[in-house]
């Protein structure tokens, strides 16, 4: 079984073009599927039914999984057991019968622009590595790039003297977005007085990257959120804040202030609209607040 679960990974990778980070997701839905059929003695394809898979999606739901987490899940079964029944492991496929569960909408968490304004200047710029911080928190904010793509970010990539960076996005799907004069005037800044010292740090002129972390390599996922929950924590905010916290607070903050659907949309670097039509929900929201919180019939 673990065999039909390789050549399936291989198969995204090699025909399907998967980013690492949509594999890794794959990989881990389909080996805690996989670890439940082991503990239930289930050692061939042949032998799962639609009764294996809503007793492991069961199991997920007493563990307290999210809907999304389900829904992903099923999504991830019901690609892998078609594989399965293309390539001959099994001629049955027990997702023909299992449902996928509704959606349950949330909205995106987002902070005020106060509260993005405070985390912004927590870095102490007097230091190279707040400098680069700085840089960071007022990209990342100015353009709602998702961290892969921060992270991903190259020299090539700045066109600073039209006030534009590209970056390529999910499905490998290349866009242009406009900086404010902040966010390049913290490049700059970050260009002139840090980034050299970190290069010196590595010893690799060729780094092609623009954050580098302190040893002057490439940054990680890891190393962004460790770096912004520490500056959320130093500005007093109680919220649970993410790299995407402030992808969502760019696009409900353009929003608020009249931008077009259309244009967040294309900033935001989404395939479908109704993907970023769940931000008009926020600003409606918040409108009914200050309607409630102002108006003295309310």
């Amino acid at each position: 079984m673990k065999e039909a679960l390789t050549d399936y990974l291989h198969y995204l990778k090699i025909e399907r073009g998967l980013s690492k980070n949509t594999l890794a997701s794959y990989e881990r839905d389909l080996v805690r599927y996989l670890g439940f059929l082991e503990e239930r003695d289930v050692a061939d394809w042949s032998h799962i039914d639609r009764y294996h898979v809503l007793d492991f999606l069961e199991e997920l739901r007493n563990e307290g999984k999210s809907s999304a987490t389900i829904i992903r899940m099923v999504s991830s079964l019901r690609k892998f057991h078609q594989f399965l029944r293309q390539e001959r492991y099994t001629e049955s496929d027990p997702m023909q019968y299992v449902d996928t569960p509704k959606k349950t909408q949330r909205l995106p968490k987002t902070l005020s622009v106060a509260e993005v304004e405070k985390i912004i200047e927590m870095p102490d710029t007097t230091t190279s590595l707040g400098i680069r911080d700085r840089a960071i928190l007022e990209v990342m904010y100015a353009t709602g790039l998702r961290v892969t793509e921060l992270i991903s970010l190259k020299l090539d990539d700045l066109h600073l003297s039209l006030g534009l960076i590209q970056t390529v996005g999910k499905g490998d799907k290349e866009r242009i977005i406009p900086l404010g004069d902040l966010a390049i005037n913290w490049i700059n800044e970050y260009l002139e007085k840090s980034r050299p010292e970190l290069v010196y740090r590595s010893g690799n002129r060729d780094n092609p990257y623009l954050f580098l972390n302190y040893k002057g390599r490439q940054f990680s996922r890891q190393g962004i959120w460790k770096n912004l929950k520490i500056y959320v924590v130093q500005a007093g905010i109680q919220k649970d804040v993410t790299p995407h916290t402030l992808r969502h607070s760019f696009a409900t903050h353009l929003l608020e202030n009249g931008a077009d659907l259309r244009v967040v949309q294309e900033l935001l670097g989404h395939a479908d609209i109704s993907t970023t039509q769940i931000y008009t929900h926020i600003t409606k929201q918040r409108m009914a607040d200050v309607y409630k919180k102002y108006f003295p019939r309310a």
